[in-house]
């Protein structure tokens, strides 16, 4: 098959699913290796970025997903309804960098680091697509673990995990002293 075939094929395929597409799985419906494939899919986020499209391919974490530009937002407003915005609290957003850190991860775990009950944060990350059940410890009551899904990876626009930033030792000093300094004065209360 010819290259501008190869790479319309990819792009009806990215178009149709939604969602994103694993690599291997493009490579199989094309019926070529997965660097070949790979280089038709970068070739193709090349031309929609060059041309100026309103669409464009991205990469999470090894797959690829065909979507709209952000910059064309709010034009899709004035036709579409708006969506229902997620509001991340502080809350929820400690909640969910804990378990984007240190997955995969059991709710007493997250508990034991943030301080308090966490089921409310839990369920609504699960609700917002954010965090999804990954299975069960094997230890006494196989408690449930949580990580990320493609949604946070897409949402914090991140390829993948490895990407999250890090922080250095001054930083985390820093984190330590803060969290000291509320702990006393919760207690001198």
């Amino acid at each position: 098959m010819e290259i501008k075939k190869l790479e319309a094929v990819i792009e009806a395929i990215l178009f149709t699913m939604g969602e994103s597409v694993e690599l291997e799985r493009l490579a199989y419906a094309i019926e070529q290796d997965k660097e070949t494939t790979k280089k038709l899919v970068y070739n193709l986020i090349q031309k929609y970025e060059s041309d100026n499209r309103g669409l464009k391919i991205i990469e999470l974490d090894g797959a690829f997903q065909m979507c709209t530009k952000s910059d064309y937002y709010e034009y899709l407003i004035r036709i579409a309804k708006e969506p229902k915005r997620h509001v991340l609290t502080d809350v929820l957003l400690e909640t969910l960098s804990i378990i984007a850190y240190k997955q995969p991860i059991t709710k007493m775990e997250i508990e034991k680091i943030r301080g308090v009950s966490s089921d409310h944060a839990v369920n609504k990350l699960i609700e917002y697509n954010l965090v999804v059940e990954l299975g069960r410890l094997d230890a006494p009551g196989r408690p449930l673990l949580f990580g990320t899904t493609e949604e946070f990876l897409r949402s914090f626009g991140v390829h993948s995990l490895e990407d999250l930033p890090t922080l250095n030792s001054e930083q985390l000093e820093e984190f330590k002293v803060q969290a000291e300094e509320e702990i006393q004065l919760k207690l001198d209360v």
